[in-house]
């Protein structure tokens, strides 16, 4: 029994560490400027490569978490803000907020 808890609880705490959960210093990193066009698109991308690209692979492929290559053609941007915002099945809500997650939810509902 304790084997069992104790493997339960490993790989929760693996798989919770490997889907973000670091500082929100995106904005710091682009020295400030994540606004205006291909910025917004480069900022998204780099907020996703921090926050969810362990779980969801580096080119949107997949892993422990699905592949949202096309994730646009399925879901809006305010339906992907929901599952950024609450979370969905075994992913946490709140890896991303505010205009972070903004701009990552119109980045990927642009995956078509």
């Amino acid at each position: 029994m304790k084997w069992k808890l104790a493997t339960l609880f490993l790989g929760a705490s693996l798989a919770l560490a490997a889907c973000g959960g670091g500082e929100d210093n995106a904005g710091e990193q682009n020295g400030g400027n994540a606004g205006g066009g291909g910025d917004t698109v480069a900022a998204a991308e780099q907020v996703y490569q921090q926050n969810c690209a362990s779980c969801h692979g580096q080119d949107l492929s997949g892993g422990v978490g699905p592949n949202l290559q096309k994730v646009g053609s399925k879901y809006s941007a305010d339906e992907i803000k929901d599952v950024i915002a609450n979370g969905r099945g075994a992913m946490p809500g709140g890896i991303i907020k505010g205009e972070d997650a903004d701009k990552v939810a119109e980045w990927l509902a642009a995956k078509k």
